[in-house]
């Protein structure tokens, strides 16, 4: 019966309401809260949730949408926010009485924001299929399914591998919760086995900060599931079939198989290999036998699986058996990683028996049986056992089985039991979990409730199983190790496996094989018929082919898109934005966190070595001493760099059929070269060695990454990745192959590329450049640019653009300023076409292409390549700071190699102190109201982004300034500054002119005692009107200009200088007067009236007298007939040059009105100053104003 009802209301807001029969737990779309978003492009979605009781809920004008049998949270897609609701489940399991576990067989979501999605559109399980998740904001066809952005995860949320139980912890084995209270604590989640973490994680939060008797109400109410992925299944033992001889009972007995699959990392067949910097490994799964035995005897037995716990890949591939793997770290860099693996497993399950299934002949297989036994002779659970007593009393012991080899005899899988013997005495030391109830259940009531028991027997240790894909070979062995168990149960009984139990066991398994098969490989699993009825038939070895070639479908042109979707549940993806929800606490104490960023984080400064060398095929390039390069610039003063990042270019001969394969054997030889000369320095001088971290291949280009071995516990989450563009992408003899990492809190990225070549080829040299910055994609969908410091290193290929012979005479000039003007990626930088925001040192070296081999003379062959800087190293991020850039003298190629030493700034912040001090604040600000409420104030005015401080664009120095953020004021310096008299008595003229290219003669300083010689002030003219509703104008004192019988374009020329007049109040600004260069020439030589008619004369009147063009009443102070005399007068007294006006009136005759002139007709001028007064035109013809 479901439990849940989900409502919908959209006015006056969109509501979202879940109800049970006494609870409602609200949702509200954030974009009217209070918390509004500072920058809606930046800022995670923000909702509302209140959790009341039903009758405080008034639920008119909400429509009923579903009922729901539990919440798995809020996930962001696209900008929207949408609510998961379990719709449909189905009864899977019970473990004990009152103790049920339920399958998902459908979830819905209903978005936050509006109701398009609720149409009742019919979701067809074809239609919303393995294509790749898009956030697109727009779609084609709004009637088809694929409108809806939720389609891919409510596919794989719907498929059948995911359950929950809403009576006890699932995420828990029965041996860690037979302790606890019978009553389910959401608190004590094993977040390793919760695949909805990051879609609860915003409502837990929410139950964080309630009380504890609304904590109690909404746990109460069942509101809120948490769910794991694996399976989960149980079959019913009838009371007739005697499994305890001594004890008769008439109830029937369940068997039990609960498999958790980790979510840590999680992912499908060849997108999720091996493991990761925390000791997470692949397909790591936690498989339980329960065994329920009436009135309540209780069995348990735990086994896990996992992936070969080091680094490696596996390319995908068309044919069975023959996917290349690779493993992509040293084994001094992956110590540490499988260390921290097996430790966890010491301190979750005690000792550890390792089971490896690996082939010893297939050549991958091998490879990794090989790693993985040095490993364990090298772990540090191996070293903590007594080497006398090493065989029995080990932490970790290992069984290497080869499976495949073991069963190719005629026994076929049956041969399999073989390995009994070699277990038989970790699984007696290992014992196995044993709990019996204090009571009896003889009572139909009392067999759907939990009853209390005692433990009796724990398990003390596991077996670790793994093959290849820890699908089919562990899933056959573990069956056994299963059996193993319940024999040695019934024994202590001293009873027998009836073979009927036997058969619903190896039923169990069989399907526990195959769901975990289709979750990992997209099929069953192989072997499940020999599994299922313990022999293989005809019949199961052609389901076994359809299975193989299915997966290799599936594992070509599906995986990429579960793989997206997978991330996209579990919140992994880069540009993936989480649901906040409105809490006006949390926001102070984020906001407190920033600002005491320095109590929970540090910085420290590392050196970092990077190099590109294309050494041009040459095969005895590892022969020769690399430490010219490698160590140039570094003495026995200078600190060795904590990394260093190689790159080579064309390792091979670019072959046509090598440019469409990458044959790591070169590459593997130039990783001993390097690894060989920085080790033998570190050797010499007594420091720490250096390890390889990982490298790349692209065909001809590889990249290594080696760090100090001290350096390697602040280094986490190490990925590689390739983009080819050579031929369109096909090919791999041009591209980009990067490697990125973190070093504590700091996301470091480096990319070697090999560009076009070709002199005239920068345009595809920029495509090249596109296309490996935009395409190449590490894990979770992080792009290059995704990353605090970037280092591009490579053969770019750019090329100088001067003629052959003048290129050659400025190299040996060393005229290296005006080569790099002219060098094409300078160039191309500058317009932006390539390379943007990226910084290249000072270039003092010169061009690295092309020499003679073995020669510093440049190209003497027929083709004569014109030098060119071709090798470059290019630098991104605020932390990074480069120190050196020079080239090497090595001649065995036509290139020579260049190096670049980095200082970078690496950011450590302690979370456990974060985390702390965060609790802290959050108790703090809870009691502190007014705190509250004022940034409550705050938020609910939407705030620009002027108010978020910049970051500083370099180390060092401050961010850059803005309107509301002054960096020279931080320090309490003044705002206005004041200037230092040059003697006592003397005080700034502030009727000095503030035009700086004046010629005026006035004294910027004057006495206070008035012994200097003041100007006289001449009072304006056109002062405005007493009874204007404007401010009076400020008097101004008219400055004498030579009068100028120049050209009209010395009007151009002109400057008119003002100096206000202050009395004892502060008068308004003066008016600009607007610039005679301003006018049209075209209304001065013609545009008004020939002659004067009353006509005109009132129209000129309605125009000029009344209203300027600001609106200002200048009454009757307008003259609309000058003549000769009174204009030149009045243009003396302004300060213009009267040199044109002068000349128009002798073109027209002496002593005439201007405006009665027949010939042409000029405007009257305003007496006003002001910048658009009434002599403007319509159209204003704008001029420079040129100083004198």
């Amino acid at each position: 019966m479901p439990n849940l009802r989900v409502f919908s209301r959209d006015s006056p807001q969109r509501t979202l309401a879940i109800t049970t029969a006494d609870f409602a737990l609200i949702f509200k779309h954030g974009s009217t809260a209070p918390a509004i978003n500072k920058s809606p492009n930046h800022d995670p979605p923000r909702c509302l949730v209140e959790f009341a009781t039903l009758q405080s809920v008034d639920l008119r004008g909400y429509r009923a949408l579903c009922d729901g049998f539990g919440t798995l949270g809020l996930i962001t897609l696209g900008k929207e926010v949408f609510l998961c609701i379990v719709t449909a489940c189905s009864d899977a399991a019970t473990v004990r009485p009152g103790e049920t576990v339920s399958k998902i067989d459908n979830v819905d979501f209903f978005c936050l924001s509006h109701s398009d999605y609720e149409n009742g559109f019919e979701y067809e399980s074809e239609s919303f299929a393995t294509e790749e998740f898009s956030r697109g904001p727009s779609f084609e066809n709004k009637e088809t399914v694929t409108d809806h952005p939720f389609l891919a995860l409510k596919k794989l949320l719907s498929d059948g591998s995911f359950y929950y139980s809403l009576d006890f912890n699932l995420t828990d084995r029965l041996q860690d919760r037979s302790e606890k209270s019978t009553a389910f604590d959401i608190e004590s989640l094993d977040e390793d086995m919760l695949w909805n973490s990051y879609m609860i994680h915003p409502l837990l939060l929410f139950r964080s900060h309630l009380s504890p008797a609304e904590k109690l109400r909404l746990d109460s109410s069942q509101i809120l599931t948490c769910v794991i992925r694996g399976f989960s299944g149980t079959l019913t033992i009838p009371a007739s079939i005697s499994i305890l001889p001594q004890l008769r009972t008439s109830y029937s007995s369940t068997l039990t198989i609960i498999s958790r699959q980790s979510s840590r990392r999680a992912g499908t067949r060849f997108n999720s290999r091996g493991i990761d910097d925390d000791g997470h490994v692949a397909n790591f799964v936690e498989t339980e036998t329960i065994l329920w035995i009436p009135p309540n005897i209780t069995f348990s037995y735990v086994q896990v699986r996992g992936s070969v716990p080091i680094f490696w890949e596996q390319a995908t591939g068309f044919l069975p058996g023959q996917q290349k793997i690779e493993i992509t770290r040293s084994s001094e860099a992956t110590r540490h990683a499988f260390n921290k693996h097996f430790e966890n497993l010491e301190l979750e399950y005690g000792a550890i028996h390792v089971v490896n299934l690996l082939s010893k002949l297939k050549s991958g297989e091998s490879e990794l049986s090989t790693e993985f036994s040095n490993q364990l002779k090298k772990s540090s659970l191996s070293q903590k056992a007594i080497p006398s007593i090493l065989s029995n009393h080990a932490l970790l012991r290992a069984t290497e089985f080869d499976f495949h080899a073991e069963t190719r005899g005629p026994l076929g899988y049956g041969a399999s039991s073989q390995i009994k013997p070699e277990l038989s005495d970790s699984l007696d030391g290992f014992a196995y979990f044993l709990s019996e109830g204090i009571g009896s259940a003889t009572s139909d009531e009392n067999q759907n409730e939990p009853e209390s028991s005692f433990v009796i027997l724990q398990q003390e240790g596991v077996f670790r199983t793994n093959c290849l894909d820890c699908l089919d070979r562990t899933n056959l062995v573990q069956t056994i190790i299963s059996s193993m168990a319940l024999e040695s149960f019934m024994l202590q009984r001293k009873g027998r496996l009836n073979p009927e139990v036997q058969l619903k066991h190896s039923t169990l398994w069989a399907d526990n094989g195959d769901a975990l098969s289709k979750i990992y490989a997209g099929t069953g699993a192989l072997k499940s018929s020999f599994t299922r009825h313990g022999k293989m038939s005809i019949a199961g070895a052609l389901a076994d082919a359809r299975k193989t070639a299915t997966r290799l479908y599936v594992n070509n042109f599906s995986d990429k898109a579960r793989q997206k979707t997978i991330d996209l549940l579990l919140g992994r993806l880069t540009d993936q934005s989480p649901v906040h929800l409105y809490d006006p606490i949390n926001d102070l104490v984020s906001d407190e966190l920033n600002r005491r960023a320095l109590e929970y984080s540090s910085t420290k400064s590392i050196k970092i070595w990077t190099g590109s060398f294309n050494v041009n095929g040459r095969h005895r390039g590892p022969d020769v001493d690399l430490a010219q390069w490698l160590w140039a610039g570094i003495d026995g003063q200078t600190e060795e760099p904590t990394i260093f990042a190689v790159g080579f270019q064309e390792i091979v001969s670019l072959s046509p059929q090598q440019i469409m394969s990458t044959d790591p054997t070169t590459r593997k030889v130039w990783e001993v070269a390097v690894g060989n000369c920085l080790n033998n320095r570190a050797s010499s001088r007594g420091t720490a060695k250096y390890v390889l971290l990982r490298s790349g291949q692209l065909v001809g280009a590889a990249l290594m990454v080696y760090v100090r071995e001290d350096a390697l516990r602040d280094i986490k989450n190490v990925e590689g990745s390739v983009k080819k563009t050579g031929l369109s992408g096909m090919a791999g003899n041009k591209g980009g192959c990067a490697i990125r990492f973190e070093y504590c809190n700091t996301r470091i990225c480096f990319v070697t590329a090999h560009l076009a070549a070709g002199f005239a080829n920068y345009d595809e040299r920029n495509r090249d450049y596109e296309t490996i910055y935009h395409g190449l994609r590490f894990q979770k969908n992080r792009a290059i640019e995704n990353h605090d410091a970037i280092v591009w290193l490579g053969d770019f290929n750019y090329r100088i653009g001067l003629d052959n012979q003048f290129v050659r005479e400025l190299v040996t000039q060393k005229d290296y300023q005006k080569l790099y003007s002219n060098d094409q990626l300078n160039l191309q930088m500058l317009a932006g076409r390539a390379f943007p925001f990226y910084t290249e040192g000072l270039i003092t070296f010169p061009p690295t292409y092309k020499y003679d081999i073995d020669s510093d003379i440049y190209d003497t062959s027929e083709k004569a390549r014109i030098p060119a800087w071709c090798d470059r190293i290019l630098w991104r991020g605020p932390c990074l700071r480069q120190m050196e850039y020079n080239t090497a003298n090595l001649r065995f190629s036509d290139h020579r190699p260049v190096w670049a030493a980095f200082s970078c700034v690496i950011n450590v912040v302690d979370e456990a102190v974060k985390d702390r001090l965060r609790r802290i604040l959050y108790t703090e600000r809870r009691n502190d109201p007014y705190n509250v409420m004022t940034k409550t104030i705050e938020q609910a005015s939407p705030q620009s982004e002027e108010h978020i401080l910049p970051t500083p664009i370099a180390p060092g120095l401050p961010p850059a300034s803005s309107d509301h953020h002054r960096w020279w004021l931080e320090s309490g310096a003044l705002v206005k500054s004041a200037l230092k008299p040059s003697s006592d008595g003397y005080n700034f003229n502030i009727h000095h002119s503030s035009n700086p290219f004046s010629s005026s003669s006035d004294m910027s300083w004057v006495n206070t005692h008035g012994s200097a010689k003041r100007q006289p002030i001449i009072k304006n003219q056109d002062t405005v009107s007493q009874g204007s509703q404007f401010p009076p104008r400020p008097k101004v004192q008219i400055l004498p200009v030579e009068l100028s019988t120049e050209s009209p374009s010395s009007l151009d020329n002109t400057i008119n200088r003002y100096t206000g007049h202050l009395g004892s109040e502060k008068a308004a600004p003066p008016i600009p007067r607007k610039p005679v260069s301003l006018s049209s020439k075209q209304r001065l030589t013609g545009s008004w009236p020939v002659t004067s008619t009353p006509q005109t004369a009132a129209a000129t009147e309605h125009i000029f007298k009344g209203y300027n063009r600001l609106g200002q009443n200048i009454g009757d102070k307008v003259n609309t007939v000058d003549t000769p005399s009174a204009s030149t007068e009045r243009l003396k007294n302004t300060g213009v040059s009267t040199g044109f006006w002068l000349d128009r009136q002798e073109k027209h005759g002496q002593g005439k009105s201007l405006h009665t002139d027949p010939s042409v007709g000029s405007p009257p001028r305003s007496t006003s100053d002001d910048l658009l007064d009434g002599t403007a035109d319509e159209i204003i013809e704008w001029k420079p104003l040129i100083p004198q």
